[in-house]
């Protein structure tokens, strides 16, 4: 069927070609996840949701990047519960989602740009893609991976990303199983597409409740998992001395200099 575009988002390039559905994410240059793109995420969502004739929901970056992550701008004490309620509540859309989702990575992946990718059914990465948690670099942390990385590459590696905020390409990602596969550039597109192709022929129903099987074990220790790296990161991290110090050095350009406490 012809592509069909819908509602216009500034954030977003949003596109139904049944049964699958594409969101881009369009903020150039390197789709920095501000308030607005979460605002058009969680509504992008609700209409594909909301189609019967969909049943793939494919998550993918336009430009250069797949997103760099959210605003560092909107970590600030008086900004960041919006910004938490706001980003968590496209991360749970996105897991509660009854469409398979796929996530397509290309250049930077970091912190929720990172996030967004991982929450996906499947991930398919460039072995190029830059993926990482840096928060810790601004003396915070990622409360989504400190939820769910685990389960997805083990406690070590997940305390080795989380903890060094170190980079890796796709290619480790992959073999971590932060991604299902890693494949060079030009066959990036082509590789989801066709796992795309596979799935739209089978029953959504059935993909449905496969997705809601496989995820049963663990969705009380998401629910709770969140709520609680919310709670730590509003009501201690973000009073710290050492965590307003390391947003305020990065919005300066300059080195932080830690307080410890």
């Amino acid at each position: 069927m012809a592509t069909q575009a819908i509602a216009t988002y500034s954030r977003l390039a949003v596109e139904f070609h049944p049964p699958a559905a594409r969101i881009s994410l369009s903020h150039p240059p390197i789709n920095v996840i501000d308030l607005p793109m979460m605002e058009e995420l969680s509504q992008a969502i609700r209409d594909i949701e909301s189609r019967t004739d969909i049943s793939v929901l494919v998550l993918a970056g336009q430009g250069k990047a797949f997103s760099v992550g959210v605003d560092v701008g909107a970590h600030t004490a008086d900004k960041v519960a919006i910004m938490l309620g706001k980003f968590h509540g496209v991360i749970r859309a996105l897991i509660a989602a009854k469409k398979v989702t796929i996530a397509v990575v290309h250049g930077h992946c970091l912190g929720g740009g990172a996030e967004l990718a991982m929450v996906c059914d499947l991930v398919y990465t460039t072995d190029s893609a830059h993926w990482g948690f840096p928060e810790i670099k601004l003396a915070c942390y990622p409360p989504v991976a400190a939820t769910v990385l685990a389960a997805l590459v083990g406690q070590k590696q997940a305390a080795d990303l989380i903890l060094t905020g170190r980079t890796i390409s796709g290619t480790e990602a992959a073999a971590m199983g932060l991604a299902n596969q890693a494949v060079s550039e030009d066959q990036l597109v082509r590789t989801a597409d066709e796992t795309a192709g596979q799935l739209v022929k089978l029953s959504p129903a059935a993909l449905a409740l496969a997705k809601k099987a496989i995820y049963a074990w663990d969705s009380v220790h998401f629910d709770k998992g969140l709520a609680r790296a919310e709670k730590i990161y509003l009501e201690e991290l973000i009073k710290t001395q050492d965590a307003q110090e390391g947003i305020a050095a990065f919005l300066a350009k300059r080195e932080p200099r830690w307080a410890g406490k």
